[in-house]
């Protein structure tokens, strides 16, 4: 019976160990370098599923919204993210404009779309087509998605701008706000997961 317990390898050491049901709260540890090997999750499969559903949403909210207005001498002016961006392309920060739309668009809209492929299928109990490429992506994606950076950045230059102008907040910004606590989420999720719940179907 314990030959047949899956097995959990420390990222950091490459210790071996054998995996067990942890109970809710429970966080495992490796014994040689004290690494988090594993923490309890209360989210099944359908849950987390619905978690990425609800964070498109949220996204193409984040988007298609204006972040903020700013007032000077009556004249008022709205922009969306994209807005920022193209406006920074004008003004000569191409290398910042690009980094922008790939850390709080195209990487974020990456993650979610292959989250959203994998977990789809999983719910069928089966591995999605191109399952072992999609994993390995979300992995190296995990790190640049940087919507929380925004959210701070934007709420110092908010800040900032107030001595200047008239700032309204615009339903834009607390979308991104919503989408960060929504990828906070994510981050908590250990995706290693899906490897056992979906196993691999024999030919």
């Amino acid at each position: 019976m314990a030959d047949s317990q899956p097995l959990l390898i420390c990222e950091h050491c490459d210790t071996v160990y054998r995996r067990r049901e942890l109970c809710c709260g429970e966080i495992a540890r490796c014994l040689r370098c004290d690494a988090i090997l594993e923490r309890h999750h209360r989210l099944g499969v359908g849950a987390m599923f619905a978690l990425v559903v609800t964070a498109m949403l949220v996204f193409v909210q984040a988007n298609v919204w204006p972040i903020v207005t700013l007032g000077l001498s009556g004249q008022m002016i709205s922009t969306t993210l994209w807005g920022a961006i193209v406006m920074m392309w004008r003004e000569h920060s191409q290398i910042v404009s690009m980094l922008a739309a790939a850390t709080l668009f195209f990487f974020p809209l990456g993650k979610m779309l292959l989250l959203g492929w994998v977990l789809f299928f999983a719910q069928q109990g089966r591995r999605a087509p191109g399952f072992r490429l999609a994993m390995v992506a979300l992995y190296r994606l995990g790190p640049w998605t940087m919507s929380e950076v925004f959210v701070l950045g934007a709420l110092v230059a908010i800040v900032k701008a107030r001595v200047y102008f008239e700032v309204i907040l615009n339903p834009g910004i607390f979308a991104y706000a919503a989408l960060t606590l929504l990828i906070t989420v994510f981050a908590s999720i250990d995706l290693r997961r899906l490897w056992e719940l979906v196993p691999e179907r024999s030919a």
